[in-house]
């Protein structure tokens, strides 16, 4: 009995301590207490950090494993690196992960450009795909990642992966982003937003028929229901409407001149113009002016962390583009075109100069008079700064100057001595503006919009044969500030609110020396407006809506304007989208012919104030309701409309017979249907688009009460096909339109008491408008830094002789003649451009 306790006794001792070195070992330790332990067994000293290694604490190693096995048992605990070091001592160092990954929107899976990663003291932006990598000595270290419109996310390093790089989404921030419905609408980089607009990306743009260069105005009028009846992107005609009824927004700011070469080609550098909006209807709420439609052109708002430029050159200018970082936290872009006249004269240039020399002084002074050293010049810089200081606030600064000069000496014999004066023509346009955003929360944003435009318009007309010198001066200077609060109350519910004054000062001279002459009118008016605007979308992203309300005060004359405005936008079926827009607009200022040879009868339009009596303020309602099939690569899309514009004047229509110097005011109404069929198939692209447009005159002073509208083009077609490689884009399109409206005299007594006797106003129409185009672009190369890009376009392939206008006059003979103004002939161009 007493040898079995003594066995039971010798038992409980030698299990005593191995329960007890068991439970010490299953206890977390300081790690340094655990160095200590292995320095005792094994001989070993470890060198580290006391910071990186004091607040670690793990279940110790087995004491009696070879050194190797502890050292990766340690690392797999702690994190931490060890190295055996001469002298027998380990270094401990903090572990380098290599994090990496892709940045995308979560709700249109695009990447996300220019996002900040950031690591402690380390911090890095993503490339165009999204893509970032970064170092991290730390798996438990806090990562941030932050993009202006974002929210901020924030990720431990060992969650975000080290080998397969994961997509990571962000969520937009504050405000509702425009949905994507319907893409490639005609060509790739084009589509239409669930807003009811089109957006033009000219990063992803393909190409478009006759065009080699990038135009932001001559892009927008392959659109159904848009067009420029005499081929000028300083006459864009959208439903109808005039040119000054389009409202131009340059990253804000208000445009009042749009073309080169007085109105062949858009002043807007497509280099620095990154994206084109374009609305026809059912504007937000935050929009003033443009009773027709709206084109607003954008830069880039996102920081480049790398510099890129472009160097080129084609028949007509050349152009320079670079975007340069200024530091981890702005960006500076600048752009410059010049026109090469001053070196040598292209056939682009020629064709382009005799068709803006048509019916006019330069084209054909008086018989005694011979023109001599006529020069023509134009340039325009553009300018864009972008500043985050912080990833809560966005700072934007953008500057544009333009200019057009045309030059040219009036030579003549008088009194048997050669006398020559100058003439000249110049139109220019300077405009800067401020944006800045501050995001206050996840759910509150603010923003503060300024801009300042000035617009110049002179002529200096020297009449030779009478010592006579004639000047003609059209100046618009606006300042405009918004004020605007977004609030997202979820993702479904969005609520905008602002403020918006705008004032604009107009002058006209008109001064002659000999007899002296001068007459100045000028006028300011100041708007004061608020606006409201609720954005609601269904969680399954099927159902848009956007319905706002604007408040205008016309100060000077004690008007007020309420504008309701509405988008909305249903998809259903899967291949059916329905489209409802409506909208209230009014604008106070409007374009005028005074005289057919004002400004030398080049540029004779001249900007005027609204008075509120023989100038009324312009104001309109329109509505449109389409639908849209887009499956296997077939879309069709069929708009219809309807538009009521009043408070226009007889002198902003262009008249050119018996109402031609009558000063009335009248309105229009326009209704329509534009469709659209379009194919794509693998690399092929093609399209189909007709409107149809029923627009008539109301003018209750004059003796035809109502008569169709100079701009009532009832038909027009037009077919394109676009064809991409890898570096090869092509593309040709064909061009139709009835012709325009027009007003004869009559047959059987074409003049009656020394006039001519019209017949009924624009019961006749021109010839019918017919053009083929085609253009070729073609990459050298290709890789990550630098392309070369060169190509060519051919703008009325068959040379067709268009006429786009005509007008009568009586000769001194009391016969009538008749003046037409011709189309473009056929004109070539080509480009070459170096990226790097």
């Amino acid at each position: 009995m007493k040898t079995k306790n003594v066995l039971l006794l010798l038992v409980f001792l030698n299990l005593v301590p191995l329960s007890g070195y068991a439970q010490e070992k299953n206890t977390h330790q300081s790690l340094i207490y655990i160095f200590e332990a292995i320095q005792k067994k094994h001989g070993y000293r470890f060198n580290y950090v006391s910071d990186v290694v004091e607040s670690i604490e793990i279940t110790p190693p087995e004491l009696d494993w070879n050194l190797e096995q502890i050292l990766v048992y340690l690392k797999e605990k702690t994190g931490l690196d060890y190295a055996i070091l001469p002298g027998n001592f380990i270094g401990v160092r903090k572990t380098s992960l290599t994090l990496c990954g892709y940045l995308k929107n979560k709700q249109t899976s695009e990447p996300i450009p220019f996002a900040t990663i950031k690591a402690g003291d380390t911090s890095i932006i993503t490339d165009e795909d999204g893509y970032f990598k970064l170092e991290s000595t730390n798996p438990n270290e806090r990562i941030e990642i932050r993009h202006i419109g974002y929210k901020t996310l924030e990720q431990m390093a060992a969650l975000l992966g080290t080998q397969n790089c994961d997509t990571i989404f962000m969520i937009a921030q504050q405000q509702q982003l425009s949905e994507i419905i319907l893409y490639d609408f005609l060509v790739r980089g084009i589509d239409q937003l669930d807003n009811g607009s089109f957006e033009i990306n000219f990063e992803k743009f393909s190409i478009l028929p006759g065009l080699t260069e990038l135009d932001v105005l001559q892009s927008v009028q392959a659109f159904p229901g848009i067009q420029s009846i005499n081929e000028s992107v300083s006459d864009i005609n959208i439903r109808g409407g005039t040119n000054d009824q389009n409202l131009l927004l340059w990253d804000g700011i208000k445009m009042y001149q749009s073309g080169h070469f007085f109105g062949l080609i858009s002043m807007f550098n497509p280099m620095i113009t990154q994206k084109v909006a374009l609305r026809k209807n059912g504007s937000p709420a935050h929009y003033t002016d443009g009773v027709s439609g709206t084109i607003e052109m954008k830069t880039e708002d996102t920081l480049n962390p790398d510099f890129k430029g472009s160097i080129g050159i084609n028949f007509i200018d050349a152009s320079g583009f670079i975007d340069t970082p200024l530091g981890p936290n702005s960006s500076l872009q600048l752009a410059a075109r010049k026109a090469i006249s001053d070196f040598v004269e292209s056939p682009t240039y020629s064709e382009y100069f005799s068709r803006i020399a048509q019916d006019s002084e330069i084209e054909a002074n008086t018989s005694n008079v011979i023109n001599s050293d006529i020069t023509f010049d134009f340039y325009d810089t553009s300018a864009r700064w972008l500043w985050q200081p912080t990833d809560k606030d966005y700072i934007q600064l953008n500057f544009i100057q333009t200019s057009n000069e045309l030059v040219f000496n009036e030579n003549a014999e008088l009194n048997g001595n050669e006398e020559s004066r100058e003439s000249s023509l110049g139109q220019n346009s300077i405009a800067g503006g401020l944006q800045y955003r501050r995001i206050w929360n996840p759910r509150l944003n603010t923003q503060l919009h300024v801009y300042n435009t000035d617009y110049k318009l002179k002529a200096i007309n020297a009449n030779i044969l009478n010592d006579q010198r004639f000047l003609q001066e059209n100046k618009v200077s606006e300042t405009g500030i918004r004020i605007s609060a977004n609030f997202q109350a979820n993702e479904a519910l969005t609520w905008t609110n602002g403020y918006q004054i705008t004032e604009t000062k107009v002058t006209n001279l008109d001064d002659v020396d000999d007899p002296i002459f001068r007459r100045l009118e000028g006028d300011v008016l100041r708007v004061h407006s608020v606006f409201t605007e609720l954005g609601l979308r269904s969680k399954n992203r099927q159902t848009s809506l956007n319905t706002g309300l604007r408040y205008n005060h016309l100060d000077k004359f004690s008007i007020s304007l309420l504008e309701p405005r509405l988008s909305f936008n249903q998809r259903f079926l899967n291949w059916f989208n329905l489209e409802l827009l409506g909208e209230y607009k009014h604008q106070n200022t409007s374009q005028i012919i005074n005289f057919q040879n004002d400004f030398l009868g080049i540029e004779k339009r001249r900007w005027q104030l609204s008075n509120d009596e023989d100038i009324p303020v312009v104001k309109a309602k329109q509505g449109s309701l389409g639908l849209s099939f887009n499956n296997k690569g077939w879309l069709v899309n069929a708009v219809a409309y309807y538009k009521e514009v009043n408070g226009i004047t007889s002198q902003s229509q262009g008249f050119q017979n018996q109402y031609e110097f009558i000063k009335t005011t009248g309105s229009y109404t326009a209704m329509g249907i534009d469709v659209l069929v379009r194919k794509q198939y693998n690399n092929l692209n093609s399209w189909l688009s007709y409107s149809y447009l029923n627009a008539d005159y109301t003018f209750s002073s004059l003796p035809e009460t109502s008569f169709p509208s100079n701009y009532d083009i009832t038909h027009s077609l037009s077919f394109g096909l676009t064809y991409e490689l890898e570096r090869l884009r092509l593309a040709a399109g064909w061009n139709w339109h009835a012709g325009k409206p027009a007003t004869h005299p009559v047959v059987e007594s074409p003049v009656v008491d020394n006039a001519i006797n019209y017949g009924r106003t624009n019961a006749e129409q021109l010839k019918d408008y017919m053009r083929v185009d085609i253009s070729a672009l073609y990459q050298v190369n290709s890789n990550q830094k630098s392309k070369i890009i060169i190509g060519f376009s051919i703008w009325n392939l068959l040379d067709r002789n268009n006429i786009l206008t005509n007008f009568y006059r009586l000769n001194n003979l009391q016969i009538v003649n008749e003046f037409k103004q011709n189309s473009l002939g056929i004109t070539p161009n080509a480009v070459a451009r170096f990226y790097f």
